[in-house]
């Protein structure tokens, strides 16, 4: 992807260092920014307004969740990407119902950075594979522990194949060229699908959709 803009968000000096060397591999990108605490991180995505934001979840002033959510209510073209060292279910669910596009574990960044920057940049979600098992085996323990009939089943079949394609990356207007409906009548779909399966943005749909093995 050309011109991409960053702002990378982590109060550890020598962390944002690196992760700026690993970005930089690639000439096309930019990091605009580099700031210490959330709070500073909101002020520069309102003020240059970066394609993507790197945040650390344990970031002073104001943590990297909350950072989020006022990210993506004040600037909504930025999308963000969460990296933290927390693997635990509660983390990474309340960085996706802050808005999140992704989350990746610090420890296993490194070059797949490059590839979860761009995805979020695309529009798609990313989570670190460790963080895909984590949601997938909660996913299983809280089926089999209360035997409720998967909600996928209530989906009609033209609601089917929209939520594949969103859980693909593909935006309301791709889907609505590919199955020759309006845009209009995908945003329907779309709104009915969330409010079915009980998610509420496209990074649960697709962390729903790898549960169900809709997608890999």
């Amino acid at each position: 992807m050309a011109n991409l803009r960053l702002l990378i968000g982590d109060d550890h000096m020598l962390v944002r260092q690196g992760f700026r060397k690993i970005l930089e591999e690639r000439p096309e990108w930019e990091v605009v920014a580099e700031v210490g605490d959330g709070r500073e991180a909101v002020r520069k995505a309102i003020a240059l307004k970066p394609d993507v934001a790197i945040l650390d979840v344990g970031m002073p002033q104001l943590n990297g969740i909350d950072a989020t959510q006022q990210i993506v209510r004040k600037v909504p073209e930025t999308r963000v990407l969460i990296l933290s060292m927390h693997s635990d279910e509660a983390y990474v669910t309340r960085a996706l119902q802050a808005g999140a596009t992704g989350y990746m574990l610090k420890d296993a960044a490194g070059k797949d950075l490059l590839k979860g920057v761009a995805a979020v940049a695309e529009g798609q979600s990313y989570f670190s594979p460790a963080v895909t098992r984590l949601m997938l085996d909660d996913y299983v323990r809280r089926v089999s522990g209360t035997g409720v009939a998967d909600r996928f089943d209530s989906l009609s079949a033209r609601e089917r194949e929209i939520f594949q394609l969103v859980a693909e990356g593909r935006t309301n207007r791709e889907v609505a060229e590919l199955l020759q409906i309006s845009p209009a009548t995908v945003e329907t779909h779309r709104a009915h699908i969330l409010q079915k399966l009980d998610i509420h943005n496209t990074a649960e749909l697709v962390l729903y959709a790898v549960r169900r093995g809709v997608i890999s």
